[in-house]
């Protein structure tokens, strides 16, 4: 179990290209400072035994909860705790934290005979990489998205065979690899990343079907991020979200990067790729922490929309309240079926106690019109109090401007610093640059909508479902007497 110092010092040489120049050294920069800060306290918080989120492995040696491979109810309520005291410290709005790829790579490890299916066996390889992930405790990113270049295409009828990420050369030692991959939130101040497609391939996209690790400042390996939200901004008061929350999202370019076969998962072999994350409960307990981390943004949110109200003396408004009913039925709806997909799990053969993924991508199959819905609300009930707010903190503290603050941008209710304290925070989850790419973040998480869709309908028991309705049929025909 490391220590945020630990994180931090591990935060080596890469190539992160961002505003026009190289940073070789996240550490250093402010444009990752806000980030850091954040990974470094969960990483101290879980690190401290009193927390509770720790576990003692199989191995013998010590874990977060977060990267355990349930057995029981028991172990998935445990892990679930451990995610959610992670996401209470950025009230979810680090997506890619840690325990998300670690998540999956649980996943991977709890039936690694997968792995073996293909030419070349690599079931070693996913449980080293996962012991080594909770012995080291390090922070895996991921990159499984193709660039959108032509999405009318697969990847090898593209003019540019290598604009996806692809096989180059197979050598004895490894592969080499080349082209590029979205989406690496959270890459730049990551560890390593695991690099894999998740869209389905087709016939003659072998060289595409590929699954390795790769650490961050591996030769070749290039990040391009989008620009920064938090670095230049006046304060962590007039911004408390952009300034600390801001994980970062690059585009990663692979330059004949060469990866050995001890870190390779899977290698040209299409349906394996898939396999990988549904034949194991990668996908799964990944969407299950993710979940997890959904529940808690948005209660925060419906936290939120009422403080506002309540400031506002609008909370015993019919329409007000009738608002503030639907943002609880959204929050309980995607917590409450969080717990049931839990409640309702089963072990597998290969032993994991798994999540019932019927009730996981139930909500999920709504999560593009959920958080806008619940954003849109507490933009309703906030009304032009985000818009009548100084520039800056300095406002409040200028002795030629103060008195302005304390009498026209109070409330009755509270002090002028701290009506103002509330709505640059809601601000800052509605319309700053932040909050608009949250928005989109949130709609595409588990991809395009009707993905996540498609996951809620192979997962819903129609047949049943069917066979209810022919049931109730055969009750009655056209000479059934009333």
């Amino acid at each position: 179990m490391r220590t945020g110092s630990d994180y931090e010092n591990s935060l080596g040489n890469r190539k992160v290209y961002i505003n026009g120049e190289v940073v070789t050294d996240v550490t250093k920069s402010p444009y990752f400072k806000g980030i850091i800060d954040t990974l470094k306290k969960m990483y101290d918080y879980s690190s401290d035994p009193k927390n509770q989120m720790q576990f003692k492995t199989p191995w013998g040696t010590t874990g977060n909860r977060t990267f355990m491979i349930p057995h029981d109810l028991n172990g998935l309520n445990e892990r679930h705790q451990a995610i959610a005291k992670w996401a209470e410290m950025s009230m979810g709005f680090v997506g890619r934290s840690p325990d998300h790829v670690g998540s999956f790579f649980a996943g991977f490890a709890s039936n690694p005979a997968v792995f073996d299916r293909g030419a070349k066996p690599f079931s070693e390889n996913v449980i080293r990489h996962y012991r080594r992930l909770v012995d080291s405790d390090i922070y895996l990113s991921y990159s499984i998205i193709p660039p959108q270049v032509d999405r009318s295409k697969k990847a090898h009828e593209l003019p540019d065979s290598h604009i996806q990420v692809s096989l180059v050369e197979e050598r004895q030692d490894g592969i080499v690899v080349r082209g590029s991959q979205m989406l690496g939130t959270g890459a730049a101040v990551a560890d390593e990343l695991f690099v894999s497609c998740i869209p389905p391939l087709g016939e003659g996209d072998e060289n595409y079907a590929l699954s390795f690790v790769v650490p961050i400042g591996a030769r070749g390996l290039k990040l391009y991020c989008r620009p920064p939200y938090g670095f230049y901004r006046t304060s962590v008061f007039d911004y408390p979200m952009s300034t600390r929350f801001d994980e970062s999202d690059a585009i990663v370019v692979f330059d004949d990067v060469f990866i050995p076969w001890s870190d390779v998962f899977v290698f040209r072999d299409v349906k394996l790729l898939q396999a990988q994350f549904f034949e194991t409960p990668a996908h799964i307990y990944g969407n299950n922490q993710a979940q997890i981390r959904l529940a808690v943004k948005l209660r925060f949110i419906a936290g939120l929309a009422a403080k506002v109200a309540k400031m506002n003396g609008t909370d015993r408004i019919q329409g007000v309240l009738e608002r503030l009913g639907e943002l609880a039925s959204i929050s309980s709806m995607v917590e409450g079926m969080c717990i049931a997909s839990e409640a309702s799990g089963s072990k597998r053969e290969y032993g994991a106690f798994v999540p019932n993924p019927r009730y996981l991508y139930g909500p999920m199959g709504l999560q593009a019109e959920i958080y806008p819905r619940a954003v849109g609300i507490l933009k309703e009930l906030s009304g032009a109090g985000v818009l009548q707010l100084p520039s800056t903190f300095m406002e409040i503290e200028n002795p030629e401007t103060r008195e302005d603050m304390e009498r026209y941008v109070g409330s009755s209710s509270a002090d002028t610093v701290s009506r103002i304290k509330l709505f640059r925070l809601v601000w800052d989850i509605i319309g700053s640059e932040f909050a608009g790419r949250h928005l989109q973040y949130e709609m595409f998480y588990a991809g395009a909508p009707y993905v996540s869709r498609m996951y809620a309908y192979r997962n819903f028991d129609y047949n049943s479902a069917m066979a209810d309705v022919e049931r109730f049929m055969q009750e009655y025909d056209l000479h059934t007497s009333i």
